[in-house]
């Protein structure tokens, strides 16, 4: 028998991941990982921003592809408003500067599939910060320490 056919069907409970902050970067800014594979580099992961705020400028080495659940976003290097359903694809290896639409009344909450690294950049371009499977990890362990949680395995998909 083939490996496959004895992996199980997952589901992730939202309610059994917690919102965090998405410290150093923000406080206001909340993420709530559900994976971070050490295999591929990916991580599944949902982003909560509140109307007016932004993340930083960045750029990543492998593919991010974001759905938007709730709210309004945009790229401040790009013209267009993602909305509720829409799918965007991140071109690898630019910068770009999310920008949750202010005077919006819902936050934004975006699916995000992300892999390889993320390099957080100043504004001349330099990177400040690397995250990865590794960082998202480590922070979701020390979240759920700070807070008496007991952490789930984020890095298995064997249930």
């Amino acid at each position: 028998m083939m490996n496959f056919e004895h992996v199980n069907t997952g589901c992730m409970d939202d309610d059994a991941y917690p919102w965090m902050p998405f410290a150093p970067y923000s406080d206001a800014v909340k993420i709530k990982y559900f994976k971070a594979d050490p295999v591929r580099g990916e991580i599944i992961a949902l982003l909560k921003v509140p109307p007016g705020e932004s993340l930083p400028m960045h750029h990543h080495t492998g593919t991010v592809i974001v759905y938007t659940v709730q709210g309004k976003w945009r790229y401040l290097e790009h013209d267009w408003i993602a909305g509720p359903g829409s799918v965007v694809f991140e071109t690898a290896s630019t910068r770009h500067t999310p920008l949750a639409i202010p005077g919006e009344k819902d936050d934004v909450i975006a699916f995000n599939v992300i892999v390889g690294e993320l390099h957080y950049l100043d504004d001349k371009g330099n990177t400040v910060a690397v995250e990865n499977w590794k960082t998202s990890v480590n922070r979701y362990l020390a979240y759920c320490k700070s807070q008496g949680i007991v952490p789930k395995d984020i890095t298995s998909f064997a249930g």
